[in-house]
């Protein structure tokens, strides 16, 4: 928010401005089962990606490598309990790797499993499982279509995650 202060005569008028929505757009290209896309600052990765998929139209597709700079990342691993250990990283970062899949779950929706690599100011590396991850400046990531293959996420047993069922 910014405040306009102007001084009409001899009293102050206080103007609010309330910010505008940034206009952000995912753009892609394909070359055969190949898709290539940039997301724009502001978008969350997921979210993209499962609106990509949406939009397409596939049902499974290999997320094979993606490179950017992000901020309000949310990323973690599974402990020997099955159970999500989350960390945030909220500053900018580079994104130096990232993959993974885009299945279907079992209600016909979109999902997205992606592992990245991150290197924050400091170039230490964070890397895990991506839970949020929002695009600082640009994201660059590339998808293979799998057109024939069925690839559904389902509950697994006694752990936190979507497991992929082959049929």
């Amino acid at each position: 928010m910014r405040m306009l202060v102007s001084k009409p005569s001899s009293k102050y008028e206080i103007t609010i401005i309330e910010p505008q929505p940034i206009a952000t757009v995912m753009e892609w290209t394909r070359s055969g089962e190949d898709l290539f896309v940039r997301i724009d600052s502001g978008d969350e990765i997921h979210a993209s990606l499962q609106r990509l998929a949406d939009e397409v139209g596939f049902d499974a597709a290999a997320i094979t490598s993606g490179i950017g700079r992000t901020r309000d990342t949310l990323y973690g691993y599974m402990n020997e309990d099955g159970v999500y250990i989350r960390r945030q990283l909220n500053s900018p970062s580079e994104l130096v790797s990232l993959s993974g899949n885009i299945s279907r779950t079992q209600d016909g929706k979109a999902f997205t499993h992606i592992h990245c690599c991150w290197s924050d100011d400091d170039n230490n590396v964070h890397a895990g499982h991506m839970f949020q991850s929002v695009v600082h400046v640009v994201a660059e990531i590339h998808i293979r279509i799998l057109t024939h293959a069925i690839m559904t996420r389902c509950p697994l047993p006694d752990v936190e995650l979507l497991g992929l069922q082959f049929s």
